[in-house]
C-alpha cells in the first residue's frame, strides 16, 4: 500500500435516539423538520408532546441515523434554531428506555382468529375492539418488540397500523428539572 494511498476508514451509521426541549410555539416543529429534510437527513420516528404549560415548553422525541459525525453536525445545528432550548443525545447519554405505543387492526377468519389472539395475548396486547372478522390490538413496548407482532399479525390476514413513534427518557435519578428551571418563560 502507497502512504500515497487514501487511508480514510468509513464510519457506519448507527440509529441515534435525540431528545429536545423547545418552545412550543406555532412552526417550531417545521423548523426543526425544516433543518432535517434540507440537508438530506432523515427522521425515522417522531414523537410531540407539551411538558410543560406554564412555560410552553414540548419534548421533541425523535430517532435518526448517521454517523457519529453526522449527528453531532445535527445537534449542532437544531441548537441553532430559535425555538430549540436543549438537545440530548439519549443514546450517547448512557441507558435510556424508548417505548412507543401501535394500535393493529387485524381482518382474520377461521382459524386464524384464534391464533391471533394467542400471539396477541404472548405479545400482553390489549384487544380494544372486535367483530366476526376483524380485531383491533393495543400494544407498547420497544419498537423491535412491536415490529415482530406486526410480522405476525401480517401472516395471518390483512392489517392496518398506526404508531406513535418512540418516547424516550434517560434511566435513573436524573432528571432535567434544574435545566427547565433555568429556562425563562417569554
Amino acid at each position: 500500500m502507497s502512504v500515497y494511498q487514501n487511508n480514510e476508514i468509513k464510519e457506519e451509521e448507527t440509529s441515534r435516539t435525540l431528545s429536545l426541549i423547545v418552545d412550543n410555539q406555532p412552526g417550531t416543529l417545521a423548523r426543526v423538520i425544516g433543518l432535517f429534510s434540507g440537508r438530506g437527513y432523515n427522521i425515522e420516528s417522531l414523537n410531540v408532546t407539551e411538558i410543560d404549560n406554564t412555560k410552553n415548553l414540548s419534548r421533541i422525541s425523535l430517532v435518526t441515523r448517521g454517523t457519529s459525525m453526522t449527528i453531532e453536525q445535527i445537534k449542532s445545528q437544531l441548537l441553532r434554531i430559535v425555538p430549540v432550548r436543549i438537545v440530548r443525545d439519549l443514546t450517547l447519554e448512557g441507558p435510556f428506555i424508548k417505548s412507543e405505543l401501535a394500535l393493529v387492526k387485524l381482518v382474520v377468519e377461521g382459524a386464524n382468529r384464534v391464533e391471533a389472539l394467542r400471539i396477541a395475548e404472548t405479545f400482553r396486547a390489549r384487544t380494544l375492539d372486535v367483530t366476526l372478522s376483524s380485531f383491533i390490538f393495543e400494544l407498547t413496548g420497544k419498537p423491535s418488540k412491536i415490529d415482530a407482532f406486526i410480522e405476525l399479525m401480517q401472516s395471518l390476514g390483512d392489517t392496518e397500523i398506526s404508531r406513535t413513534g418512540v418516547s424516550a427518557i434517560s434511566r435513573g435519578n436524573k432528571t432535567e428539572t434544574k435545566l427547565l428551571d433555568q429556562i425563562e418563560v417569554n
